[in-house]
């Protein structure tokens, strides 16, 4: 379980970068970010499975290849331009904020698994990762903006994160469970065969650029801008895509569902953490507040585990163990 909760952490810590990227290349359209993000994703992807290629398709099922799709469209594509489409209108903390209740959707879906601590002993963990969100978004919507955008636009934002926290409430319980449903492939494995089937998706987005207005998808760029796109999405393709999906592949075989959703609030923390180095500012006091109550809930939630699950988790951990490298 120690284990599977420093994979969790390590993940959100990559994972919280893909929130900084659409505000460092603004002029750059949703779709563009997610063609290029996972167009990269998927060359790595290749990549890493050359090697094993010949047996990963062996084992690689009808079935298999259906969750992989799906889990793609999902979890990566879908999620992402969503997501970008989120941070270009309403913000970095604002979108994070919305992303974040992601400990709480994924907890209530995931309550019945085995291993899930009864949801009345989460009840107080919860509530101090609601209370944190509360202070976040007090502070968003108190705070004067220094760039005055519409309410249309503001509400179309706020759309477009509920929508990313639901493709990714989706995505998180159904791999999961497939994980710990499925013995034949490793984490490491199922994140590489994720990465090639997303990079196939990302490549298929190229097309759709392709007969686009290109006024529509980007202002007037300079070979320096194009540059700084194609690094930045390198650096998401290994560390957020490649790297990250791993460590949670790997925390997820290791923790009961329930807890595995709590650690996706490290995603949120470590999103506004690189929002305040970017914007060079400290945290303000209600977002002190909120870090600490969602630091609080999410230990406890593990505190809570560990009293009930140890010997569950221990097991998990023994099955798990050869699959990680």
């Amino acid at each position: 379980m120690q284990r599977g909760v420093a994979y969790g952490v390590m993940a959100g810590a990559l994972w919280g970068m893909v929130f900084l990227v659409p505000r460092v290349l603004p002029d750059f359209s949703p779709l563009l970010l997610s063609a290029g993000r996972y167009t990269m994703y998927g060359i790595v992807s290749l990549a890493a499975a050359l090697p094993m290629g010949r047996s990963l398709v062996k084992r690689l099922t009808r079935e298999d290849l259906g969750a992989l799709v799906k889990l793609a469209l999902a979890g990566n594509l879908l999620y992402y331009l969503l997501l970008t489409a989120a941070v270009h209108m309403i913000g970095i903390a604002p979108a994070s904020l919305i992303v974040g209740v992601l400990p709480v959707t994924v907890t209530l879906l995931g309550r019945r698994d085995h291993g899930a601590v009864p949801l009345a002993r989460l009840a107080w963990p919860l509530a101090l990762v609601v209370a944190g969100i509360a202070c976040i978004n007090i502070d968003v919507f108190t705070v004067a903006d220094s760039t005055p955008v519409s309410i249309a636009t503001k509400l179309l934002g706020l759309a477009c994160a509920v929508g990313a926290l639901a493709c990714w409430t989706w995505f998180a319980v159904e791999n999961a469970r497939y994980l710990q449903r499925q013995k034949h492939f490793s984490g490491n494995e199922w994140s590489v065969l994720w990465g090639v089937v997303t990079g196939a998706l990302g490549a298929g987005l190229w097309l759709v650029v392709a007969v686009m207005p290109s006024e529509s998808l980007q202002g007037p760029l300079g070979d320096e801008r194009w540059h700084t796109f194609w690094m930045l999405n390198l650096g998401l393709a290994v560390g957020a895509s490649w790297l990250g999906n791993g460590l949670w592949n790997a925390a997820s075989k290791r923790l009961p569902l329930t807890l595995s959703g709590q650690m996706i609030v490290f995603e949120t923390l470590f999103a506004l953490l690189y929002a305040f180095i970017y914007d060079q500012r400290l945290p303000r006091p209600l977002e002190t507040a909120a870090i600490l109550l969602l630091v609080a809930g999410v230990c406890w939630s593990v505190r809570q585990h560990a009293d009930d699950d140890t010997s569950g988790a221990a097991s998990l951990e023994e099955k798990a163990q050869p699959s990680v490298h």
